[in-house]
């Protein structure tokens, strides 16, 4: 396992003296950048791409800490969307030719296995060979469909990719958008029909079905999907969003109404860049001008109430009770919130939250032994040693967008 270096703000000016003419605020950026970048290219895109790819096809449903697979573990569709865009993301960043044979295989494997021929969508879980097993439509994991065929269209070309992803997306707005009240409503059968759930908006949902839409739009820039991309923006900053808080509802009935109050940090950091992402791709200045400020407001408020004082973020507080886990894509999330903030503000408070909570990920996240990242760290600081490295939730997603965010944004 490599050696990571350690960031000392005090001793950064002799760590990059042959760059004189760096502020300290760049030198503390590049080194940053170089630990992040070191971590996704020798730990975590190298550990998946040679353990997750399964021999009989496609990839592992299922993998313990240590890498060994479930005979028949299912295949998740959520994974399986997450893989497209990761080895595609991780092409079209990095342009390394054993990144494009990965994102090949992945969407390969989910346009012949998840995409349903007769009904439209995506499946949420196939059976270790392939065949349907839970059929059911999530508005979730569809919506993670369109952002990995769509990223795989934007790191190849490959137009099959994007024709896949517009036709998710029209089933999408067919049948899943409500055109009385907005947003995406959650759960359906195979064949497009309402499950009645106690909450059919969710916070979680919309929010990534927010980023599908602003990935889709990068790559085709219909009308329709611009009007949508414009609701969705709406929707999370002025439905979704608490703005006495600056924290998200996560529960809600078919009109918008909060149904539990329960604080998520790492959805709303996250929401706090994905919402400035959504609105910078629309290329309103309008929409933009006032989501900046509704981002730099949520950032803060999970810098203020959100953070451990070893570095990490909390996972969510309900009924005034934090719950002291954490998980690994939180700290992801924290980090590029941060920094996002930091852009935006120029406020030096962001950018050493986001170096804080770097430092903990090497400390405490980082699985020195068996490669990539535990998927949680208790209370106490200990690892959750037996905690899986994949399944259906469990993916190179997080981190490795974390990665690709830092490169993209600091080149």
């Amino acid at each position: 396992m490599m050696k990571y270096l350690l960031i000392v703000i005090t001793s950064l000016w002799v760590a990059t003296s042959c760059s004189p003419k760096m502020s300290e605020e760049d030198k503390i950026v590049a080194l940053l950048k170089q630990e992040i970048v070191q971590d996704l290219t020798e730990n975590i895109l190298a550990k998946w791409a040679k353990h997750s790819p399964d021999p009989a096809g496609g990839f592992y449903g299922y993998l313990n800490n240590t890498w060994t697979p479930r005979e028949g573990a299912p295949k998740g569709g959520i994974l399986n969307a997450r893989l497209v865009w990761t080895y595609s993301a991780a092409y079209r960043v990095l342009k390394d030719e054993q990144y494009k044979v990965l994102a090949d295989r992945a969407q390969r494997y989910f346009i012949d296995h998840f995409i349903d021929k007769d009904y439209g969508g995506s499946y949420y879980t196939v059976t270790a060979a392939g065949e349907p097993l839970d059929t059911n439509k999530q508005s979730y994991q569809n919506a993670f469909a369109i952002y990995g065929l769509s990223e795989h269209y934007r790191a190849t070309g490959n137009h099959e990719s994007l024709d896949a992803a517009i036709g998710v997306y029209c089933k999408m707005v067919e049948h899943a958008w409500d055109p009385v009240h907005g947003g995406f409503i959650e759960s359906f059968t195979r064949k497009w029909e309402m499950i009645e759930i106690p909450y059919p908006k969710q916070m979680n949902n919309n929010l990534h079905c927010l980023e599908a839409l602003t990935n889709l739009y990068r790559v085709w820039k219909d009308e329709g999907l611009k009007q949508h991309l414009k609701e969705e923006i709406h929707v999370m900053a002025y439905k979704v969003l608490n703005q006495k808080t600056w924290h998200q509802q996560l529960f809600h009935t078919m009109d918008w109404q909060s149904q539990r109050e329960i604080d998520s940090y790492g959805h709303d950091i996250e929401f706090s860049w994905l919402l400035h992402e959504a609105a910078e791709v629309l290329g309103d200045e309008a929409i933009l001008h006032e989501i900046e400020r509704m981002a730099l407001n949520i950032a803060t408020v999970q810098l203020e109430e959100g953070m451990h004082e070893s570095g990490a973020m909390f996972s969510d507080k309900e009924d005034g009770h934090i719950r002291p886990n954490f998980s690994w894509w939180e700290q992801n999330e924290a980090v590029v919130g941060f920094l996002n903030a930091w852009t935006l503000s120029g406020d030096r408070k962001f950018l050493d939250a986001a170096v804080r909570t770097w430092e903990w990920i090497k400390t405490y996240m980082i699985d020195y032994e068996n490669g990539e990242w535990y998927q949680g760290v208790n209370a106490d600081l200990t690892p959750r040693r037996n905690a899986v490295k994949a399944d259906q939730w469990r993916c190179p997603y997080h981190n490795s967008r974390m990665g690709f965010e830092v490169m993209t944004r600091f080149p």
